[in-house]
């Protein structure tokens, strides 16, 4: 059982020192409003960086494994098939972020978000090492590996669900949209981290042990960050919401205190701002089908949407092009990863750089902006493919252009999906929309494989570059039509808590 909220008390001219008053069965607070109001402070910088590593990882994670699978079919080192290898270190991965996000998701709505931030970075961590521990390749050790792989790939699933939510609702309205963004964008700086650490030191070690130290490398940076995870604080909202309020009060004190030794002011918030709550029951997946299919149609509509087509796009591209390079363009299979560095490039300094737009032109220009820019110039890149006017540079560096802004729409389509439904099972929708996606661009890889072949038909390609730009471009008209003006507003007001009652 709840606490039953406590009588607020309000402060001085440095803001509400309580979180909120008790009317019969339901309780006012200003919590939601003192956090928007905050401004940027070490707490802030300390927590993008604790909670934004979870993309790191993944992206650090899966290059690794596309890395080291040539590698593990040698005889000395564990001497599988090429099949067996793609599906223990890569299908295997991906089935268990599907599983990591949907029951992670789950708890981390009912257990609280910090919680959940350390269990999944834990499961990661454990699954990771446990991989670098494969023995050989008989039955039992394939099955370890495969084990191994979904046991990590269920962490870094439920990091996703956990950790948007977490993020979305400690960072102020105001700079929600780069930040969330920007840390969508880092995926791409662990993927460039892999492919430096793979040119530089895997590729120079024996094969035999390089692989291991390979699969180490996530879990190392995982471990360091697990300690700073740890002074985190519990989302005061999610406190909140569920009748918490003397630990949400705790809670945003300790984030105030913060911004005061940062130098900052905490400003007096209107109590006009305040929220009336109830605290929420246990929410399951049949109250959340009905909230989002019922209550927001439109919105799961656009989020299934920007999901899908971003998903079919990256995963197409991603895991193919190392066959167009190779089996077009004749780049030989060792040299890959310098086109990878570049491509991962245009990845990561597009969220960076023009994800503050998103905050300031606002979120429907900038997702329909982006979508319709890299569909458009996918469609460019295609026609100058099918001409024969492209070489596996200029391939490249259309990959950088068209990704430039694609990595950024599709940064904000985890931040739609973040932010438009209610906190009672925010986490629960990112891990819903987060497997729509999955499952939906599994198929982009195997459609590219069959169009490329042995690399002599480019016209078939040609056509799947198109496919994959009328699909960005649909993506572009839904977010026109149904985009929510998310940028500078409080969660509360996009997204009114199931909770909460009218306020009086």
């Amino acid at each position: 059982m709840p606490k039953p909220p406590r009588v607020a008390s309000w402060g001085d001219d440095a803001g509400p020192t309580a979180s909120g008053s008790a009317t019969g069965g339901a309780f006012s607070s200003l919590i939601p409003a003192r956090l928007d109001r905050l401004g940027w402070s070490r707490f802030h910088t300390q927590m993008v960086i604790a909670l934004g590593v979870a993309w790191v990882l993944d992206g650090l994670e899966i290059t690794v494994a596309s890395n080291v699978t040539s590698i593990l079919t040698q005889k000395d080192t564990l001497n599988l098939s090429s099949g067996s290898v793609a599906f223990s270190v890569g299908t295997v991965y991906l089935l268990g972020e599907v599983a990591g996000a949907l029951f992670f998701g789950w708890l981390s709505d009912r257990w609280g978000r910090r919680n959940l931030f350390l269990i999944t970075l834990g499961v990661y961590l454990a699954g990771g090492a446990l991989t670098a521990c494969t023995a050989g390749h008989s039955p039992g050790w394939v099955l370890w590996l495969d084990a191994t792989r979904f046991i990590a790939g269920m962490g870094i699933g439920g990091e996703y669900a956990a950790i948007n939510s977490a993020i979305d609702e400690l960072i102020p309205a105001r700079y929600r949209g780069r930040v969330d963004i920007a840390i969508n964008g880092t995926y791409w700086g662990g993927a460039l981290l892999a492919t430096v650490l793979t040119l530089s030191v895997v590729n120079n070690l024996p094969s035999s042990y390089s692989w291991r130290l390979a699969f180490l490398f996530g879990p190392i940076l995982g471990f360091f960050v697990l300690f700073v995870r740890k002074n985190l604080p519990e989302s005061p909202r999610w406190l909140l919401m569920h009748g918490r309020v003397d630990e949400a009060e705790a809670a945003v004190q300790q984030i105030e205190r913060s911004v005061e030794a940062s130098g900052g002011t905490l400003h007096r918030v209107d109590e006009s701002q305040a929220i009336t709550v109830t605290a929420a029951g246990s929410i399951g997946f049949v109250t959340l089908a009905r909230t989002l299919f019922s209550r927001y149609p439109g919105r799961s509509v656009l989020g299934a949407s920007l999901m899908i087509t971003q998903s079919f796009l990256y995963n197409a591209i991603f895991f193919t092009y190392t066959l167009v390079l190779t089996k077009i363009y004749g780049v030989a299979t060792g040299d890959t990863g310098y086109y990878f560095l570049f491509f991962a490039l245009g990845n990561l300094i597009g969220p960076l750089t023009i994800g503050r737009l998103f905050d300031t032109i606002g979120r429907r220009k900038m997702i329909s902006g982006t979508y319709f820019l890299s569909g458009v110039l996918l469609a460019v890149s295609a026609f100058l493919f099918k001409a024969g006017l492209l070489n596996a540079f200029t391939q490249t560096v259309c990959w950088c252009v068209i990704f430039f802004f694609a990595s950024a729409g599709a940064s904000a389509a985890y931040l739609t999906v973040s932010e438009i439904f209610p906190v009672e099972v925010r986490a629960k929708a990112i891990a819903f929309f987060f497997v729509i996606a999955q499952s939906f661009g599994a198929f982009g890889p195997w459609l590219y494989g069959q169009l490329i072949g042995d690399g002599h038909d480019h016209f078939k390609l040609f056509i799947g570059y198109l496919i994959g730009a009328g699909v960005m471009i649909v993506g572009a008209v839904v977010e026109v039509f149904l985009g929510v003006d998310a940028e500078g507003q409080s969660l509360e007001s996009i997204a009114t808590p199931l909770s909460t009652a009218k306020s009086t």
